[in-house]
């Protein structure tokens, strides 16, 4: 029998730290590629003679020097490696090989019966070390699917690790993103709440902000980027900053959507994307809010006695006709008590439990039905409890919630 000739699967117990063999572990090192880089033919026979009286099933390729395993374009999950190589001599011949396929299970193989010479092979990355008269076809055999499922245990492990830290990296960055209102007076209460339509995220594409100026009006900002993606989001992003830079530096409401959407045309990644957005500007101790639409949802009113839309005129959202749009302020008066709550429209596209979209109007009469709620906080929560409850994880559109109120309002 050859090496490449038919191989069976045995069971052989597994050391402290690793699955037990049975069939199914068995199995999933069967097959395994095996590259040997041995420069003594002799030595080179041997082992495929052991392999071929194993249980081992493997398939077996033999070079005689790393430059010629070097110009292989094989990706083999064990290395049976000679420490001392015509071209290359001692552990750097094992920390080349690392380098060169790092992913698979390296066992030295030599000739010298040296421990401290083994000990620095393992150190250095080596999943074994094997002198050449103490192996025989069953220790061969047992090493190998050993070093294999203990390679893809680390390699599993540390492809988990990396996927983690990622994920931490990438938490705290989007966290950094999400906005901190700006102000100073402590009579505005600002309430908001964010819910990525992709599970694994904290930022989407909708986006808001708030920022009191030296005048003392506070400015609130939301929008929504269409879709949810990461380019989505990233636009989303660049928006805000700028709407928060744009406003600090004093420029008109109007002037401010018309620059966002030179901003917008300029970093979104295809003419079909566009952004719907809504200021609002408020002076605390005056009933008077200026709102202003990019072709976005109208603020509803919360009141004591319930909850209804604010008038607005709207205008086309931002991108949809560069350069074309037109934007007028709407001036409102808000009743003493009372506050502003916006949203993005991933509130009501949800569903309802009879399987249509929730819409304005029932999302109204919701806000209504909770309006009895004095506590800022637990009014939104208790809002989105409901309409989240009824759309039980159907709805996949980012969603965005703004509630200010301010307590010194005649």
């Amino acid at each position: 029998m050859t090496a490449d000739g038919p191989r069976t699967v045995t069971s052989l117990p597994a050391p402290d730290g690793l699955p037990h063999a049975g069939p199914d572990a068995d199995s999933s090192v069967a097959g395994i590629a095996i590259l040997l880089i041995e420069d003594d033919p002799g030595d080179a026979m041997l082992v495929r003679e052991y392999l071929a009286d194993s249980d081992l099933d493997a398939r077996l390729q033999h070079v005689g020097t790393l430059a010629q395993a070097d110009g292989l374009e094989v990706q083999p999950e064990c290395i049976l490696l000679d420490l001392h190589l015509p071209d290359v001599r001692g552990l750097d011949t094992l920390r080349h090989v690392l380098r060169r396929w790092p992913n698979a299970a390296v066992l030295m193989l030599t000739g010298l019966n040296d421990a401290a010479t083994g000990s620095a092979a393992v150190l250095a990355g080596a999943q074994d070390y094997l002198v050449k008269d103490q192996v025989d076809a069953a220790v061969l055999a047992r090493t190998i699917r050993y070093a294999v499922q203990r390679k893809r245990v680390q390699t599993a492990e540390r492809t988990l690790r990396d996927g983690r830290l990622q994920a931490d990296e990438n938490t705290r960055l989007q966290r950094g993103l999400l906005p901190r209102p700006l102000l100073t007076d402590a009579a505005v209460t600002v309430v908001s709440r964010y819910l990525p339509g992709q599970q694994r995220s904290l930022l989407g594409g909708d986006f808001y902000d708030v920022v009191q100026t030296p005048d003392g009006i506070v400015h609130a900002l939301i929008g929504d980027v269409c879709g949810n993606g990461p380019d989505e989001a990233a636009l989303g992003v660049g928006l805000r900053f700028g709407w928060r830079t744009l406003t600090l530096a004093g420029l008109r409401k109007t002037d401010r959507m018309r620059l966002l959407e030179q901003v917008l045309v300029a970093e979104r990644p295809h003419d079909g994307m566009f952004a719907t957005v809504c200021t609002v500007g408020i002076t605390p101790g005056s009933p008077e809010v200026i709102l202003l639409s990019a072709g976005h949802p109208a603020p509803l009113i919360i009141t004591a006695d319930g909850a209804y839309s604010a008038p607005i005129t709207y205008g086309i959202g931002l991108g949809m006709a560069p350069g074309r749009g037109r934007w007028r302020e709407s001036s409102i008066t808000v009743p003493a008590g009372a506050g502003l709550l916006l949203y993005t429209d991933g509130v009501i596209e949800s569903f309802c439990t009879d399987g249509t979209r929730l819409g304005e109007d029932r999302f109204v009469e919701i806000a209504t039905r909770l309006a009895s709620i004095e506590d800022p906080n637990q009014y939104i929560d208790a809002l989105l409890a409901d309409i989240q409850h009824a759309d039980a994880g159907r709805h996949s559109d980012d969603t965005a919630v703004l509630y200010l109120r301010w307590t010194d309002n005649p």
